[in-house]
């Protein structure tokens, strides 16, 4: 199991049984495990979920994101609940932005 730290500073875990979900479910991200970890840490932006959660945004190609979501469970624990590949930025940015202000 892998870990990063959140922009809060929490350490969210990357557990090899959400890798292999992840990864069944979004074949294309199969060689990303460490972008994955690094969209965690070094985001170019974090935006809030529907449910507590959030998505960690980092741009892989020109025009083509990768978006981490994770559930922070206390200010020392959280977890990747999946990620996932778009093109539809805009989509993403109409949620609330939590990071950078």
């Amino acid at each position: 199991m892998s870990k990063a730290r959140s922009i809060k500073g929490v350490t969210i875990r990357l557990p090899a049984e959400r890798w292999v979900h992840i990864t069944e479910e979004h074949a294309e991200l199969a060689g990303y495990y460490y972008d994955v970890l690094e969209t965690i840490q070094q985001p170019l932006a974090v935006f809030e979920g529907n449910s507590g959660e959030y998505l960690a945004a980092s741009e892989i190609d020109p025009g083509k994101y990768l978006i981490v979501v994770y559930q922070e469970l206390s200010k020392e624990d959280g977890f990747v609940i999946t990620a996932f590949m778009t093109k539809r930025w805009r989509q993403v940015e109409r949620r609330k932005k939590i990071w950078p202000q």
